[in-house]
């Protein structure tokens, strides 16, 4: 396996390769004088699989490009065309017959990492240990002394390829076995276009059909039909089930269906709490809360188990594009993944996990065969009024809701009304056929319904937002301070205690992208930024040290009185941290969610 990256200039160009085996870095260059070793360039790419980040849109064709004999200033015109189009290369590539060799094998980590982001900010959540923005204008023209700037800046780029495969080596992995199992190369797929291209090929071997995106014109209107299954006893929750029934849902521009007003701007109250519903799912408004269950309570976690495939197979729902085949092969993928789900068979299952999610989030996608909005409208919405449905029985027996969000209720009750529970949740499983998994609690604090921290009775902790980890998905934030007030709610230890006793320099850093770039004391940082809370100079105030956007001028947020620390090294702490700006933020935190 061989990481690749490429840096084009009018007058420079340069392709460099890391073998992850040996670490040895290999530089191909091509400027005045120096034409480019293209048999050694071709022969890496036939013999070996290449890595790279963004590599088929744009490092392929611009590496098919200079075998084919394109010079400097053609490359740069070529990338510069490249990086304006949108939509893909494909478009530049046709203009410029260049086709990239089939044979290549190539993994491009770009659609596999979660949460689109820049190779700079995937290495910031990573905690790589350099974080470094293009050291010279991509408009300007290399010295002879510049190369070697260049070269180390590319090779820290493949270090952070490197780190970001290592990374996703199980993503990876099971997209290998999914290649293996449909014929199709799927390496570089994201989830979602894993679903909609193995649901394809699947569907093509029932049907022998060829399916193709549907044409739903903007502004068009669909009814969302009775499911059947919703029944409210408050006369405003009929109301409002009512309305949705008569309302004429519309497509909006970018192919998803408009949120309607009274939906948008109204509140639903189940006794003292209030729900928002949407296009996306319910959630509850609390804020601020703190609950610590007592010795004869119960604080219970009642999630709908699949809720979103239970809804289409209970429904039978189905694209009209596609037809009744849809529903024979979802409820095959839903039966096939329960299965090796039961069996332990964890690499089926999390096939079938990425086909059902991943297909789902392409209901609503009008560049997709699968775009289906009246689909994702019944769907989504017959999952709200089904929670209603439960929240209200839960309440009328007298069991607390405490919190609700798209596909769960956290419920709060004396022990006494153990059977209760179990009651209304068994008469909301066979009325509406869903299933309730559930998970018991000792606490839950949360900020908001999408920020919160429960202990389980086992000890173990559940996060979400702010206290739910970053890995690939967020930037750091300072993750000490969250980590100090879990240690403090759940094992008592103090919040001074977890933050000087904190060695692990990345938990005290927060990472941002800047658009236009970041300067401290008037030197530029980059696009993708690390500080940490310093303690200021006197001569200073907060507002004065700290990072500034180099365009307009303007403060970085959350960046007063903080350093840039775009060379880390996670053992060594910083003399200049200020543990004091952390600990009053853990206890500011703590008010935040009620303690």
């Amino acid at each position: 396996m061989i990481c690749l990256d490429s840096e084009i200039y009018s007058n420079f160009f340069l392709i460099s390769f890391k073998q992850l085996k040996t670490g040895k870095i290999k530089h191909f260059e091509m400027y005045d004088g120096h034409p480019l070793d293209k048999v050694g360039v071709a022969t890496i790419m036939a013999k070996h699989t290449t890595i790279s980040f963004n590599g088929l849109n744009f490092d392929l064709p611009i590496i098919q490009a200079a075998l084919e004999g394109f010079d400097n200033q053609r490359l740069k015109n070529l990338c510069d065309a490249i990086i304006k189009v949108k939509g893909g290369s494909w478009k530049v590539c046709r203009d410029n017959q260049i086709i990239v060799p089939g044979n290549w094998s190539h993994v491009d980590l770009f659609e596999v990492a979660p949460g689109r982001a820049s190779l700079k900010i995937y290495g910031g959540r990573m905690h790589a240990p350099k974080m470094q923005d293009l050291p010279i204008e991509p408009a300007a023209e290399i010295s002879p002394e510049q190369r070697e700037i260049i070269k180390s800046y590319c090779e820290n780029d493949l270090a952070t390829t490197e780190l970001l495969y290592n990374t996703l080596k199980p993503q990876i992995a099971l997209r290998e076995s999914m290649s293996k199992q449909y014929g199709i190369d799927l390496r570089s797929k994201s989830d979602a276009q894993i679903a909609e291209t193995v649901i394809k090929s699947e569907l093509h071997k029932i049907t022998k059909k060829t399916y193709v995106k549907p044409k739903i014109k903007d502004g068009v209107t669909f009814k969302y039909q009775d499911p059947g299954i919703v029944s409210f006893g408050n006369p405003d929750l009929q109301r409002v089930f009512e309305r949705i029934l008569n309302h004429d849902f519309e497509v909006a521009g970018n192919g998803s269906i408009a949120m309607p007003s009274f939906l948008k701007d109204q509140k639903i109250k189940i006794c003292d709490r209030e729900y928002q519903m949407g296009i996306g799912g319910l959630h509850s408004c609390e804020k601020a809360q703190f609950i610590k269950r007592g010795e004869d309570e119960l604080l219970i976690d009642a999630d709908v188990a699949s809720y979103y495939p239970s809804i289409i197979l209970q429904q039978q729902l189905s694209p009209k594009s596609i037809g009744s085949e849809f529903l024979y092969l979802y409820r095959s993928l839903v039966t096939r993944r329960l299965k090796a789900k039961a069996s332990g068979d964890k690499v089926t299952a999390d096939t079938f996990k990425i086909c059902l999610n991943g297909s789902f989030g392409k209901l609503g996608s009008k560049y997709s065969y699968l775009y289906a909005p009246e689909l994702l409208l019944q769907t989504t919405v017959t999952g709200q009024l089904c929670l209603l449905m439960l929240i209200e029985r839960m309440e009328s027996a007298g069991i607390v809701i405490r919190s609700a969000n798209t596909d769960g209720i956290v419920c709060h009750a004396p022990r006494t009304l153990e059977r209760t529970f179990q009651k209304v949740a068994w008469d909301w499983m066979l009325d509406t056929s869903f299933n309730l998994e559930r998970t018991d609690y000792k606490l839950l604090a949360s900020r908001d319904v999408n920020n919160y921290l429960a202990v389980k009775t086992d000890g173990k902790m559940k996060g979400k937002g702010v206290f739910g980890g970053n890995g690939l998905m967020k930037n750091p934030d300072r993750r000490i301070i969250y980590k100090a007030v879990a240690e403090f709610l759940s094992k008592g230890i103090p919040i001074e205690d977890t933050i000087y006793g904190c060695e692990d320099m990345s938990q005290f850093v927060t990472v941002r992208a800047v658009t236009g770039g970041a300067k401290y004391n008037g030197e530029y940082l980059g696009k993708a930024v690390r500080f940490y809370s310093a303690v200021s100079d006197m001569a200073l105030s907060l507002d004065d040290d700290c990072l500034y956007n180099s365009i307009n001028g303007n403060k970085v947020p959350k960046s007063s009185g903080c350093r840039p620390l775009m060379d880390m090294n996670r053992d060594r702490i910083p003399e200049d941290l200020d543990y004091r700006t952390y600990i009053f933020d853990a206890r500011k935190l703590l008010k935040e969610i009620g303690v």
